[in-house]
């Protein structure tokens, strides 16, 4: 099994970007965690982060026939995006939606994800855990 990890925008700043609400822990520390929790879980992974609206975009569309499933943070381009909501759709490959805040409860033009239309479930709010609760679901999911 297979799993691809697609971080959006911004997330490479983690540790420096707003603390209080993304934590103290770099992008570098997120990636460990993930790789730990894929061996720990049997699963092959990879990570991925761009800036980048059609890099993403283009992840998304080259994991055809890879990868079994994707977890995937689109930061702020959960509110805009439907150029990735359609890569996902297109790809069909079962897709988690992570936040490491609680968008929710945040500012009124969070409360769409564009993304999550095309993802099997949300996690939000639970820091770096989401990643490693997606992963376990996704595992699960594709058994």
């Amino acid at each position: 099994m297979k799993i691809l990890v697609i971080n959006g925008p911004n997330l490479n700043l983690l540790g420096l970007r707003e603390p209080e609400l993304y934590g103290k822990q770099d992008y570098a520390a997120l990636c460990r965690l993930i790789e730990e929790t894929a061996v720990l879980e049997g699963i092959e992974v990879e990570c991925f982060q761009s800036n980048h609206e059609g890099a993403i975009v283009d992840k998304i569309q080259s994991a055809w026939g890879r990868f079994d499933g994707i977890v995937i943070n689109p930061a702020a381009y959960t509110h805009t995006s439907v150029a990735i909501l359609d890569a996902l759709k297109a790809v069909a490959i079962p897709a988690v939606e992570v936040h490491i805040s609680d968008v929710g409860v945040r500012e009124p033009f969070r409360q769409i994800s564009y993304a999550g239309m095309a993802c099997i479930k949300t996690y939000m709010g639970l820091g770096f855990d989401g990643y490693v609760q997606a992963i376990g679901y996704l595992k699960e999911y594709l058994k």
